[in-house]
């Protein structure tokens, strides 16, 4: 299977499937020499780990990520560090019920990949959609954890809070919020409500989708200005995430109502104006916080009864079983977070690796 690969010169890789022994990644371009504490990497696991209750899935996996290859540590020192050398990680599948998933061999489920991976491959794992299982996600965390430290060191920090979920938007942002509720949202009165929505939709047998903000401290230089762009990369790796239906920058799509003398940041001697940009001018970061929303999509699996073919290309009704959200929010939070700084890790590398000397 192609396209398993992501970046250019921070390069990784993921593998594995939801109901097979354990998935995981494998970063090569790793510079050496980088702190790798153990906890900090796990804790970024654990902001993604099922059977947390709210609107995630019951399945109870633990997540512990093991490090296999890729780094030392020195003598004198309490951390393995970076060596330069592919780094491979693991995450091993523990609560697995494949059982779950017996009576969908032979149907297609609606909002799913099967129809399209069987049209593809010729072959398909019903098991929790193989490959296109939103547990490969956990893989990209784990990378995006060693990026983070990568990017620490730079001082490029990535935030990514739920700006809406399930009609529920938000009416004021503090930052400081977000690690007091569940779903990551800088509102403490829109999480009350989002606990609510959620509640009411479990009854109801259906799941919802909402909108995620994530914004990143950079500074002016990374990115390349035709193909490469900055913000087109960023959008590549935020729409590879399987829930992912849309993105937008900056104003995003309210840019089309504008007039230029609107839409445009006005620069002063102490920076822009506004943001309207999105912090990213002709493909490359202009020193203004990068904003980005995605747009994530309802949970497919729904216990509600609906209509499908199966292979003999019969009509059938099927109710979705097993284990699964109602919403990929909160979950899908820290897995943007990875997707955005594995993007950005990339670019900083590949500006390190040119002469100019970035500031």
């Amino acid at each position: 299977m192609a396209g398993n690969t992501f970046g250019k010169a921070f390069r990784v890789s993921t593998w594995g499937e939801s109901h097979g022994t354990g998935i995981g990644a494998v970063i090569d371009g790793c510079p050496p020499g980088i702190v790798l504490d153990p906890e900090l990497l796990q804790a970024e696991m654990d902001k993604r780990r099922p059977g947390q209750g709210g609107a995630s899935s019951p399945r109870k996996e633990p997540d512990r990520l093991e490090i296999l290859s890729g780094t030392f540590t020195p003598p004198g020192e309490d951390f393995p560090r970076s060596t330069g050398t592919p780094i491979s990680l693991a995450i091993y599948n523990k609560d697995a019920h494949s059982k779950s998933y017996d009576n969908l061999r032979e149907v297609f489920r609606p909002g799913h990949g099967d129809i399209s991976y069987l049209a593809k491959y010729g072959i398909r794992d019903h098991r929790g959609g193989g490959r296109a299982s939103a547990r490969e996600t956990a893989a990209r965390v784990a990378a995006g954890a060693v990026a983070k430290q990568v990017l620490d060191q730079a001082g490029i920090d990535v935030l990514a809070y739920t700006v809406a979920l399930g009609g529920v938007g938000i009416r004021e942002k503090n930052l400081e919020m977000i690690g007091a509720n569940r779903f990551f949202c800088p509102d403490a009165d829109a999480a009350e409500r989002m606990e609510e929505r959620v509640r009411e939709v479990r009854r109801q047998g259906d799941t919802v989708g909402g909108i995620v903000e994530i914004v990143a401290d950079c500074p002016a230089g990374l990115g390349e200005p035709v193909f490469d762009k900055l913000e087109a990369e960023l959008a590549h790796g935020l729409m590879s995430i399987g829930a992912v239906r849309g993105v937008e920058f900056g104003a995003g799509f309210k840019v089309a109502d504008m007039l230029g003398s609107e839409n445009n940041d006005e620069i002063t001697p102490v920076g822009f104006a506004s943001n309207n940009a999105g912090g990213i001018l002709a493909g490359i970061s202009n020193g203004n916080e990068i904003v980005i929303r995605v747009a994530v999509k309802p949970i497919p699996s729904i216990s509600k009864k609906q209509q499908s073919v199966n292979l003999e290309n019969e009509t059938v009704t099927i109710q979705v079983g097993g284990r699964h959200d109602i919403s990929a929010i909160p979950r899908i939070i820290p897995v943007c977070e990875a997707m955005v700084r594995l993007t950005l890790v990339d670019h900083l590398l590949r500006h390190m690796s040119i002469a100019f000397p970035m500031e």
